[in-house]
């Protein structure tokens, strides 16, 4: 493995520094890192910003079953190319995590394509059908040690299955991330409730919807003293019930994805399945609470929902449209817009909820450490000065649904290291033969 001296790069957004990379480890800093760097291959980082390398929580790499839309191969590789290092797979393939068997085959599959650590999420529910529960021990002690479980794409809705979900996982330190989705009152819903659905006669998905799954879990997860974690959190009521439960010492988590940080149900009018997502899109006030809400700490992360799709299945009418958007090549670049450039969070808190939070949720010794000596090289090195406009086409990953495709947005990753390996370089991902587990 090649050795990598990093000059004058600024951890955190701090003082310019050098780090050493050598056998998998960050062996220097500092002026001790030029001195022991002899035949390190030397990178110059004067103006960028040196961040823990990102974990995404919540990826849909589609493998097995559409691999015509996304592979673990393809889509771990747009992973590196957004400055992340770890994701965790999310169970609603075909067939469906569910077992031993399929987490390990995930887990498998991203180790042999080494762009970088891929943890497969288990189901909660045999096939995702919130019947029955899946095999949570068997996953658990898997080779592929699974700690994270959901039935994303679908609402765990029945109360008992999901307080039986809560207590089992407790056994091993696990958590439930629920996707927050009443089914009832979400039938043939297109968009979120509000004005503009009601003008475009699109059958509208209340926030209610949301919220009220999350005050029942948030209880639940009191009752029974587990691990709950929500996914794509996009309504300021649901903002505010898990600031509320945090206050009364329930253990809950949340995430919000970039396009919930940015986008509303204005571009609904553009009847463009484009911006078909679940949940939907909110209002320009759901926007501002989902901001603030990260900025004080009570969303802990930011995590993708990179949803890829075929062509066939966006480039159609809007009922027709598939639900979901791509992010792991644009999930930063929002950040530094929304939450940086404004002034709500620093770097250091860009490595928190980027970084070491959806590690510790995740239960990933390894990764979201701090850049210093003695711990993995998982670092990505971002260019804050640049801007770019965002093509699809040009992206890594299989699928184009991007809503940004057009956007310019602040922010090129320069490099990925995934324990010291160069995973992403100029922008840009290694040469596959530079790649490998």
């Amino acid at each position: 493995m090649t050795d990598h001296l990093i000059r004058g790069a600024r951890p955190l957004g701090a003082e310019p520094t050098d780090l050493l990379l050598r056998d998998g480890l960050i062996v220097a800093t500092g002026a001790d890192a030029a001195r022991d760097a002899a035949g390190a291959a030397v990178l110059d980082a004067e103006g960028l910003i040196a961040l823990p390398g990102l974990v995404d929580l919540h990826t849909h790499l589609r493998e097995p079953g559409r691999e015509d839309t996304e592979t673990v191969f393809s889509g771990t590789r747009a992973a590196a190319a957004g400055g992340f290092t770890a994701v965790h797979a999310m169970a609603n393939t075909t067939p469906v995590a569910d077992t031993a068997g399929v987490v390990e085959q995930v887990w498998n599959l991203g180790r042999q394509a080494g762009w970088v650590d891929v943890h497969p999420v288990g189901a909660v529910s045999v096939g995702l059908n919130g019947q029955h529960l899946a095999e949570l021990g068997a996953m658990a002690t898997s080779a592929a040690r699974v700690r994270v479980f959901s039935d994303d794409g679908r609402c765990v809705a029945d109360p008992v299955l999901m307080r039986r979900a809560l207590e089992y996982v407790k056994a091993f330190d696990g958590v439930i991330a629920q996707h927050a989705q009443e089914p009832r009152l979400t039938e043939g819903a297109q968009m979120h409730e509000g004005a503009v659905s009601a003008e475009l006669g699109l059958a509208g998905w209340p926030a209610v919807a949301e919220e009220s799954i999350i005050a029942r879990d948030v209880l639940l997860a009191e009752h029974v003293g587990s691990r709950l974690h929500v996914c794509h959190l996009s309504t300021a009521g649901s903002v505010d019930i898990i600031r509320w439960a945090k206050a009364r010492g329930i253990d809950v988590t949340a995430e919000v994805t970039p396009h919930h940080l940015i986008l509303t149900d204005e571009l609904a009018r553009s009847y463009d399945p484009r911006y078909k997502v679940n949940p939907p899109l909110r209002t320009a006030e759901d926007v501002e609470a989902v901001r603030a809400g990260l900025a004080d700490g009570t969303i802990d992360i930011v995590a993708t929902d990179h949803a890829p799709h075929s062509a066939e299945d966006k480039d159609c009418e809007w009922p027709a449209g598939a639900f979901g958007m791509t992010g792991l090549e644009t999930a930063l670049p929002v950040v530094i817009e929304t939450m940086v450039e404004t002034g709500r969070l620093s770097w250091p808190d860009v490595a928190r909820v980027l970084s070491t939070a959806p590690a510790r949720i995740g239960r990933v010794a390894d990764q979201g450490r701090p850049l210093a000596v003695g711990e993995p090289a998982n670092l990505t090195l971002v260019d804050p000065a640049v801007r770019r406009v965002v093509d699809p086409a040009a992206q890594a990953t299989r699928s184009h649904n991007s809503p940004f495709a057009g956007t310019e947005l602040p922010g090129q990753v320069m490099a990925t290291f995934l324990r010291g390996r160069a995973t992403a370089y100029d922008g840009a991902p290694v040469a596959r033969e530079e790649v490998g587990a």
